[in-house]
């Protein structure tokens, strides 16, 4: 989805993508990315979970409006609603 993300951005459309593997997440560099700590499949989540899916779809969406020139990362953490954002280089 990073590749795909990047050619959507060339043509001006901002995008955030969900992304599970840190190391794969750096070495492709999305444009914004927000890492989640969930299984393949499951990006938001367990299934039914509107609670915990809305907080995901709010953090990432929250990414289009950083400041910072992309790369962005953020780790998203449910259990202690910490997070973690850098510009990736």
């Amino acid at each position: 989805m990073s590749l795909v993300a990047a050619a959507i951005e060339q043509v001006g459309i901002p995008t955030v993508v969900l992304q599970f593997l840190r190391d794969i997440t750096l070495k492709m560099k999305p444009p914004r990315a927000l890492l989640v700590p969930y299984h393949h499949g499951y990006p938001l989540g367990e299934p039914h979970n509107v609670r915990l899916q809305k907080d995901i779809l709010q953090h990432a969406l929250n990414l289009l409006a950083h400041s910072g020139p992309p790369p962005v990362l953020e780790t998203y953490s449910h259990s202690t609603n910490v997070e973690e954002t850098q510009n990736v280089d």
